[in-house]
């Protein structure tokens, strides 16, 4: 199957789906920089893949699959620290920590693919 937009990628949906739950999660947050680097860094997830998707050459794309994958790393390591300063809940972490997870897969299988 040919992807003809990267709105129909998987990866890029489930990280819009993990965006959108950190923007509501953290929208009383009063730590500014630590809700605002969560956010860029979920932004960058989604972002990332539709950049490179545009870029139109498998080489690329393979490039910023992998800047989304450490930004997907990235959101996991801040939601541990969301969890011990109690800015959100067991399981608010969980169900994050898990998209998160499955979206670094998900983007470890595109990368598998586009480099076969």
């Amino acid at each position: 199957m040919k992807i003809e937009r990267f709105e129909d990628i998987i990866a890029w949906q489930k990280a819009k789906e993990l965006t959108g739950d950190i923007y509501r999660q953290f929208i009383n947050c009063k730590d500014y920089a630590f809700r605002d680097q969560l956010q860029r860094a979920s932004v960058s997830i989604m972002n990332n893949i539709a950049e490179g998707f545009e870029r139109q050459t498998n080489k690329e794309l393979n490039q910023f699959l992998y800047v989304s994958k450490g930004s997907s790393a990235e959101v996991r390591s801040m939601l541990d620290l969301a969890l011990e300063f109690k800015y959100i809940t067991k399981e608010q972490f969980q169900k994050d920590y898990n998209l998160a997870i499955e979206i670094s897969k998900i983007l470890s299988g595109f990368i598998k693919t586009l480099s076969s």
